[in-house]
């Protein structure tokens, strides 16, 4: 039987600043390769967003979204699934949420007054899945690796964009603080991402909730794959 794939760590252009590729350009290439959905991860307004972040909360939540809701209406004429998630960011410490919608964000602007490890506890009470993204990620901009075990549901053990080694830690964390193993690209070339990770599973995810019970539940796993 054929797996259902989904890609789970997506960034596009323009809400983040970091990314090449537009919203139509990532979902072609995801419909091309027989995916059969991809969240849109755009860097949140605490980080990489591609907006003035000193403009108000409730504008820069409208910004955030739209390319989610641009995503929804090509993924709809061409034929692919768009689910809605974020990507949380603290001097290089990355989490990846899903299950909270647009209108819960705009409801909570409290939510950029609390201090990282805060902010996510209210996110998971919230009813957000958690994945700290490459935990092991080093690079020169990264003063230091903050590993926040309480706060997260699991772990992004394999990341496309990040080394063997790296990846390989973070198999070990989320093995010994026993997190939910998971994957994702991190794309942000589009389809000039030649390697891909995400989650897979035997039945087809409808919504957002339902992602979150399959990947509790164990019935979608952690796959990697080169072009």
């Amino acid at each position: 039987m054929s797996k259902y794939r989904y890609e789970t760590h997506l960034h596009t252009f323009p809400v983040s600043k970091c990314a090449k590729a537009s919203v139509r350009e990532n979902l072609e290439f995801y419909k091309s390769l027989g995916y059969d959905g991809v969240f849109i991860t755009n860097h949140f307004i605490d980080c990489n967003i591609n907006y003035d972040r000193s403009a108000p909360y409730e504008e820069l939540i409208h910004f955030f979204f739209s390319d989610y809701e641009e995503a929804l209406k090509i993924g709809a004429e061409i034929g692919i699934k768009v689910f809605c998630g974020a990507e949380f960011g603290y001097k290089g410490s990355d989490f990846l949420v899903y299950g909270l919608d647009k209108e819960w964000f705009l409801a909570h602007p409290e939510l950029m007054e609390l201090k990282k490890s805060k902010q996510l506890e209210l996110l998971a009470e919230h009813g957000a899945l958690i994945i700290q993204a490459h935990p092991f990620r080093d690079s020169s901009y990264i003063d230091h690796i903050r590993l926040y075990p309480r706060q997260i549901h699991g772990v992004e053990v394999y990341n496309s964009n990040r080394t063997d080694f790296e990846n390989e830690l973070a198999k070990q964390y989320a093995a010994n603080y026993e997190k939910i193993p998971f994957a994702g690209s991190d794309n942000h070339r589009g389809p000039l991402q030649t390697k891909l990770g995400g989650m897979e599973g035997e039945t087809p995810v409808q919504n957002e909730r339902e992602f979150i019970e399959m990947v509790q539940k164990g019935s979608l796993k952690p796959f990697a794959i080169s072009l």
